[in-house]
């Protein structure tokens, strides 16, 4: 088996691609995903009455600082609602779309075909393993050759008999702190992209640390840094200090949830409060200005249903709709933009 076929290319469902026909990319989304891993029963009967009813105009505003406890928002499970949620990233011009769904959350490589079929985006399937409320209960006995073994065959050979290969190792799941089944996976991580030429994309803990400690131990254990994507930054760092640290490893980085601006939804579950599109506006101008501009990549990570434009959400088109303007008129410049949409996300995608 020829584990690094497709150096110098791209890794769609559909089949490779040149770097050059990639078009403008969201670098970490959800298209098919379930996070069941998430659910809580509330112990409040009235709460539990919320947890059971299907999901309208009369109870979104809820959802955000309630989604751990309602699962049909935390599911993505309908491939033609799929289709017409993500058309809007295509008709504002979009190309291409990372569907960073890993092992235990819900990966649906045929589904993802379908998708690309219908919308003739290009979708990158990640591979690899999610936190550890979506593990196996056998993970403590799964090997890290076991685990490396898994995502190089999904890299290279398909997942499972679909023949359908994942484009991406991630997303690694990570908590802080790393606990010894999470540093198993980074480590399988790290030996399928030597193996493979594939690039990682983590996501970090929830702790502003947690981002330079994994790219720290991806790097030690031999990780290219060109191929490595550092996620969810803009829900972690508020301290724009730390940056400069993370930035000068080389590694890419990422302000994935653009459009969620929710002031109820960072209180549900996360250390730190979710920021404004402001606030990841000024944090890529910050990033911009300090010499990073062509280690940035911006996202939305739709993972719910409350975020799909049905139900008034913002949906996949909201950064060439909305976002890019507010850049322009923050001071980024339309080539700095291209980079940050089009070329750094080919890099970053391209099998080394």
């Amino acid at each position: 088996m020829n584990t690094k076929e497709f150096k110098g290319q791209i890794n769609t469902v559909l089949g490779p691609i040149s770097p050059k026909d990639l078009g403008a990319t969201l670098t970490h989304e959800h298209l098919l995903t379930s996070l069941d891993c998430y659910f809580q029963t509330p112990e409040e009967s009235s709460q539990r009455l919320l947890a059971s009813q299907k999901l309208s105009f009369n109870n979104i505003g809820k959802i955000p600082g309630k989604w751990l406890h309602h699962p049909e928002s935390m599911n993505l499970s309908d491939i033609s609602i799929a289709i017409e949620e993500v058309m809007d990233w295509k008709l504002e011009g979009g190309g291409a779309v990372v569907d960073a769904t890993s092992i235990g959350i819900g990966r649906d490589p045929g589904g993802l075909a379908r998708i690309a079929r219908a919308t003739e985006l290009n979708i990158i399937m990640g591979c690899g393993y999610y936190l550890p409320s979506s593990y196996a209960v056998n993970m403590d006995l799964v090997t890290q050759k076991d685990i490396e073994n898994q995502i190089v065959n999904d890299l290279i050979t398909g997942v499972g008999d679909t023949g359908i290969k994942s484009g991406i190792i991630g997303e690694i799941g990570c908590d802080f702190p790393l606990t010894k089944n999470i540093k198993k996976v980074l480590s399988a991580a790290v030996e399928a992209q030597k193996a493979t030429g594939a690039p990682i994309l983590i996501h970090p803990g929830h702790s502003p640390y947690a981002p330079i400690e994994i790219a720290d131990i991806l790097l030690k254990r031999g990780a290219e840094s060109g191929n490595i994507i550092i996620g969810h930054l803009d829900a972690r760092i508020v301290d724009y200090s730390i940056l400069p640290e993370l930035g000068n490893t080389g590694v890419f980085l990422e302000l994935d949830t653009f459009g969620i601006e929710d002031t109820e939804f960072g209180g549900s579950h996360m250390a730190s409060d979710i920021p404004s599109d402001l606030q990841r506006v000024e944090m890529v101008k910050f990033l911009i200005d300090n010499g990073y501009e062509d280690q940035i990549l911006i996202a939305h990570d739709v993972c719910d249903q409350w975020r799909y434009k049905r139900f008034g959400g913002k949906n996949y088109g909201h950064i060439l709709n909305s976002i890019v303007p507010r850049m322009l008129a923050h001071g980024i410049s339309r080539k700095q933009v291209k980079k940050i949409i089009y070329d750094n996300p080919a890099r970053s995608l391209t099998f080394k």
